[in-house]
């Protein structure tokens, strides 16, 4: 299991979700550019000590990740308002990568053609989004509960 972000706007985002995959012993992927410099001290306050027990990967750019797939058994779960199937329904696989997009803009189509499925995370109705973090937080916990693969 892994966790994929394309292009993340906020740095604090990124690093509570290097800090949750730290904790859950999950490795993440960073596909650049991102919307603030990777040295940002808001993305180390959020990380706290735990950039020390994080495996993450940066990507410069979308080629670059889909590339690095290529020798592993890997599907693309994309997490998208546009996917019909719930992520609570979906049945996730133990090398599945969850890809979630930046904040502001998601992802291009030509990412949502390429993922291998696509499901969501249903509100309430009026509601937009849920926080990135918070978001990849939700799906990480399903994935890794239907999978057994919560840290002993």
């Amino acid at each position: 299991m892994r966790v994929a972000l394309y292009q993340p706007d906020i740095a604090g985002n990124l690093g509570t979700i290097l800090r949750t995959c730290a904790c859950l012993q999950v490795s993440v992927d960073i596909i650049e550019p991102c919307g603030f410099p990777f040295s940002d001290r808001s993305l180390k306050r959020a990380g706290m000590d735990y950039f020390d027990h994080v495996q993450y990967t940066r990507h410069p750019d979308w080629d670059a990740f889909d590339a690095s797939l290529d020798s592993r058994p890997a599907r693309i779960i994309l997490f998208s308002s546009k996917a019909e199937t719930a992520f609570h329904e979906f049945e996730y696989q133990k090398d599945d990568v969850l890809l979630f997009g930046s904040e502001s803009t998601g992802v291009p189509q030509n990412i949502h053609d390429r993922a291998d499925e696509r499901v969501t995370i249903k509100m309430t109705t009026g509601m937009r989004s849920l926080n990135l973090a918070v978001s990849a937080g939700m799906a990480l916990g399903e994935a890794l509960k239907q999978t057994g693969q919560f840290p002993e």
